[in-house]
């Protein structure tokens, strides 16, 4: 059996010995494990930006990859650990919305509670199942214990409604800010592969705090002032840029701010 990567993404910063106790447990169980860090800078307790984060980023790891997952505010509550079997990967951490966005892009995922205790430590800690539950779940799978020998298949995983929009009577699509990168850049839960059409066929509006944006860019290298503008985000959503700047602090946005696009009508934008 060829090694299986495990990545690791959580809210543990690197300054405490949180992640080093993760690695070593699922080292000293699957001792071949490809483990790789994705990223332990996620805010504090902040689920909703770890799951956006580990929805940009899973699929860029060959099939069969591992992806455990924690941000776990709920720790040592009656919350759920649960493992998912989505598309071509595996997924593990807490049942708290962390898995929303995958769950949504991936249709037929299978949804199970984590029940089997025998794959857990046997000493486990009521502060940090990271490293009691869920490193040692993901080490089993990485050494071929199949899914279905840690616990049973369920119906109602907790989920956030990251990519839902409200359709309004007049045609505007109403949105929210999900997430702003280190850049600043605004990251919309409007996705690009729905309104890519829309927004190349006619002059739109895009609204945000007290802006309009009426711009759609290629790249980023085409914006010649510091005007606002929309672009393909390479996680798959419309974000707002600026120039050389953050849109996040020239527009005073922040996440979970609303977002309203809508179309212009032809003889107004020839007025």
């Amino acid at each position: 059996m060829s090694p299986r990567i495990i990545t690791l993404l959580t809210d543990f910063g690197t300054e405490d010995y949180f992640v080093g106790a993760m690695k070593g447990v699922i080292l000293t169980r699957s001792p071949e494990a490809v483990i790789v860090d994705v990223t332990h800078a996620i805010p504090p307790q902040d689920v909703r930006a770890g799951a956006f984060t580990l929805s940009a980023v899973y699929s860029n790891f060959p099939a069969g990859s591992i992806h455990l997952a924690v941000v776990d505010p709920g720790v040592g509550s009656d919350r759920r650990p649960i493992l998912i079997e989505a598309a071509d990967y595996l997924f593990v951490g807490p049942d708290n919305g962390l898995f929303s966005i995958v769950l949504d892009r991936v249709q037929g995922a299978k949804v199970r509670h984590v029940t089997n205790t025998n794959y857990f430590l046997p000493d486990r800690s009521s502060t940090f199942h990271g490293r009691d539950i869920f490193a040692p779940v993901a080490a089993a799978l990485a050494q071929g214990v199949r899914p279905g020998e840690l616990g049973p298949i369920i119906q109602d995983p907790v989920r956030f409604d990251f990519t839902e929009c409200e359709l309004l009577a007049d045609g505007t699509i109403v949105g929210r800010v999900i997430h702003i990168d280190h850049f600043g850049n605004c990251v919309t839960n409007f996705a690009w592969n729905q309104l890519q059409h829309l927004l190349k066929a006619q002059p739109f509006c895009l609204r945000v705090k007290d802006h309009e944006i009426q711009k759609l860019l290629r790249y980023y290298s085409e914006a010649t002032t510091q005007l606002p503008f929309v672009i393909e985000g390479s996680a798959g959503f419309l974000e707002i840029s600026v120039c050389c700047s953050s849109a996040a602090r020239e527009l005073k946005i922040a996440v979970g701010d609303s977002v309203q696009l809508a179309c212009i009508p032809q003889n107004s934008s020839n007025s």
